[in-house]
């Protein structure tokens, strides 16, 4: 794969409400947060364009809601946030796409000339998919790191139930096999930006 010079990384909600199992329930991919560590300062190193997520839920009782620590990003993922030799963006939102943010990303990475992202980040089958499926859509080229991602177990209709990994698989398919990204590991995506 080739990574252009001015790919984005696109960091969704890699906040520490997340941490709430209690919340949640079971989660996969216990080495998300260490992939997407490694992508972020990947990024950083080659001044690559970063962008920081992050879900203000507008539910009460949620653990991303303002106001709440949960609603904080992550201690490792905070502490990378302006380190960066290149472009870096940070913005909230209350639904599952990036691109319904504050500010607009999709304006900012036109103002970049961005074509390329690469998507990271909670949850696999909720946000992060979300983002990338609209990024597909609106022509942008798009990779979506699937270990750097990680979701949890979950209840439908009729109470069917997937656990966390059926449904990350679900979303690798879908957004692999349905055309909208390529779906990578971000060892891949390390090698392919330090080229």
């Amino acid at each position: 794969m080739d990574i252009a010079e001015n790919a984005a990384l696109v960091v969704v909600d890699v906040q520490q409400g997340f941490e709430e199992e209690g919340y949640w329930g079971p989660r996969n991919n216990p080495s998300a947060d260490r992939n997407i560590a490694g992508l972020i300062d990947a990024w950083q190193a080659g001044g690559r364009p970063v962008v920081f997520v992050r879900h203000d839920s507008p539910k009460p009782d949620s653990p991303l809601r303002v106001g709440y620590p949960g609603n904080d990003f992550k201690p490792y993922v905070e502490k990378r946030r302006g380190k960066g030799g290149g472009p870096e963006l940070f913005l909230t939102k209350s639904v599952n796409s990036a691109f319904y943010g504050t500010p607009d990303l999709g304006a900012w990475l036109s103002a970049g000339g961005v074509r390329q992202i690469v998507v990271a980040g909670i949850q696999t089958n909720m946000c992060a998919e979300t983002t990338a499926r609209m990024a597909g859509n609106l022509g942008y080229e798009v990779f979506f790191a699937f270990d750097a991602t990680y979701t949890f177990d979950g209840i439908g209709p009729w109470g069917w139930r997937l656990g966390a990994e059926e449904l990350a698989r679900a979303t690798a398919v879908s957004l692999h096999g349905g055309g909208f990204a390529e779906v990578v590991r971000s060892a891949e995506l390390i090698a392919a930006a330090a080229r």
